[in-house]
């Protein structure tokens, strides 16, 4: 069983799939967190979107996995990262090199050997097209970027040094162009995926929708 959930940045996918493995008793694979955990590793070399070369040869010398722990929490070499990865600089920057394809192979690669066997919920911005196209149920789900800038900003305004939500608006706007127009793996929708609108509905709500449909 593999349910995919898909859509853009801030539509409540991670709420929503962490429900759902608990309300189905399913492994949960944040695939967005091992963007950020990348991110994290570049950072912590110095390294840019605009050092590609760099970003490559970056890409065999770590790991990344996730905790045994329920919920699991992704780890660098070993590192439980769960506490750094949220901040807005860490998101811009995987956001950037999600882009870069030698990266987006390594991740997906990575994710489908994850889940070749098993029981799983999986979310991120490719997974019911690239990562896992023969999923058996296939969810996107989206608001306004207005909504969706409003979520991540309450999110993170309680971190030290919190965004504005004026620069959280231009980050979500900065990543939907990212996303829908990389070469590599765009964000698309998938023929046979469920729409559901997020706006006005607790994460409970679209958890029992999903959960229906899953029987």
């Amino acid at each position: 069983m593999i349910i995919a959930i898909d859509g853009p940045a801030g539509s409540g996918k991670s709420t929503v799939a962490k429900l759902l493995s608990r309300e189905l008793d399913l492994e949960l694979l944040d695939t967005g967190a091992m963007y950020r955990a990348f991110a994290i590793a570049a950072m912590r070399e110095g390294i840019g979107e605009d050092d590609p070369q760099l970003v490559e040869n970056l890409i065999p010398t770590i790991t990344i996995g996730f905790t045994e722990s329920n919920p699991k929490h992704v780890t660098l070499n070993g590192e439980d990262i769960a506490d750094q990865i949220r901040s807005l600089e860490v998101s811009q920057l995987a956001s950037q090199l999600s882009a870069i394809s030698c990266v987006r192979r390594a991740m997906v690669a990575s994710q489908q050997s994850i889940i070749q066997s098993g029981r799983w919920v999986l979310e991120g911005r490719d997974v019911t097209t690239v990562v896992a196209p023969n999923a058996n149920l296939k969810i996107f789900l989206t608001a306004s970027i207005e909504e969706r800038a409003r979520r991540r900003w309450l999110e993170m305004k309680d971190m030290t040094n919190s965004p504005t939500l004026q620069a959280v608006v231009k980050e979500v706007v900065e990543r939907d162009h990212r996303d829908y127009t990389r070469a590599d793996s765009p964000l698309m929708l998938a023929e046979d995926a469920l729409i559901i609108e997020t706006f006005n509905l607790l994460p409970e709500e679209i958890v029992r929708k999903i959960a229906l449909l899953a029987q």
